[in-house]
């Protein structure tokens, strides 16, 4: 079961508009794409661009989102202790898809989505709560903001540049953190 980012309903016209300059994205390897081409590309006047996204920061903001609920959409984890797969399969997807990986991460790194809290933190609240009941707050705290920050693509920009992983590298190691996270507290799991 997927557990989409929370984006707004978008008309058909938004949605090509995003798909557009998403996949201009890729092609160009930049952001910096103008609202003529993706106006193109999307089949409609270059207006509609602006009447729907008047700003560079909006159309930056829409993708991000839109890209978070769609190409890498996230499968709800049962367990808390699912987590650290779906962290390796999170960073393989980032890796299969870098122009794009960058876009959302740059967006969340320069903070123009206010703070908005992580899309998974509500499942990892609830996972805990249900799992490790008995954890005090510093410790639930702990935890939910070490998976969290694993659980991004922040986190896998900053393997690929600051450390030059390849992609299974990348995969195993955040997996290997998270599973580092969670082995403090397996033993207080709820029966």
């Amino acid at each position: 079961m997927t557990e989409p980012t929370a984006v707004p309903a978008l008309s058909g016209t938004q949605e090509a508009i995003l798909a557009a300059y998403a996949g201009l994205i890729e092609e160009v390897g930049s952001d910096d794409v103008s609202n003529r081409v993706i106006a193109r590309r999307a089949g409609i006047a270059e207006r509609t661009v602006f009447r729907n996204y008047p700003t560079r920061v909006d159309l930056l903001l829409a993708t991000a989102a839109w890209l978070e609920a769609t190409v890498f959409a996230r499968e709800e984890s049962h367990s808390i202790f699912d987590i650290p797969l779906a962290i390796r399969d999170a960073m393989q997807r980032y890796d299969a898809r870098p122009e794009l990986a960058h876009v959302v991460a740059e967006t969340a790194m320069r903070g123009v989505n206010g703070a908005t809290p992580s899309p998974g933190r509500a499942q990892l609240e609830r996972l805990l709560d249900g799992e490790v009941p008995s954890l005090d707050a510093a410790q639930r705290r702990a935890v939910i903001a070490a998976l969290s920050h694993l659980d991004s693509v922040g986190t896998w920009v900053t393997f690929r540049r600051e450390f030059g992983m390849d992609r299974r590298d990348i995969a195993d190691a955040a997996a290997w953190a998270a599973e580092a996270v969670l082995d403090r507290i397996r033993d207080r799991v709820a029966p």
